[in-house]
């Protein structure tokens, strides 16, 4: 990997703990297998903080208002991870070489019924669904694998039940 922060997309991730313990986990449209599934995430745009950018993308993918959540933790790190060769000079990638992520993680405690994956276009998950954080490393893209057990390691504080 480069050591060259400046050709990573800054970008953010958002991992939401129900009061079991459970994160959340959204289905990427059009995926299909076993690696389809992931935390909310994006792009930080110009001139965001990464506290900010989380509470936008957080939203934006699935509804979910900071008046739902609670702020419980963060990697204080960027975790980079590298877009693999045949992802390379498409659109998509805008020249970046991967990304740089901030973590941040937050406990659900809205209804889960106003979750809406519709709330802002375009819509990046067909449905969602709650999992344990230990699971999430075998359910990403393989690509992005080393950022998940890396927050399963770090945020698996947040995975026992609310008493």
């Amino acid at each position: 990997m480069s050591c060259e922060p400046k050709r990573y997309r800054p970008a953010v991730g958002t991992a939401i703990f129900n009061e079991s313990g459970q994160v959340w986990l959204g289905k990427r449209m059009g995926g299909s297998g076993p690696h389809c599934w992931q935390m909310p995430q994006g792009g930080m745009d110009k001139g965001e903080t990464p506290e900010i950018a989380a509470a936008r993308e957080l939203f934006e993918e699935t509804g979910i208002t900071l008046a739902m959540v609670t702020p419980i933790g963060e990697i204080d790190d960027w975790l980079y991870y590298n877009f693999p060769p045949e992802y390379q000079g498409k659109k998509a990638t805008k020249g970046w070489l991967g990304q740089r992520q901030r973590w941040f993680a937050f406990r659900f405690h809205g209804d889960a019924a106003k979750v809406d994956l519709k709330s802002h276009g375009p819509q990046e998950f067909s449905e969602w669904r709650w999992e344990a954080l230990s699971k999430t490393p075998e359910l990403i893209v393989p690509f992005k694998r080393d950022v998940y057990e890396r927050i399963s390691s770090e945020f698996e504080r947040f995975t026992h039940p609310l008493k």
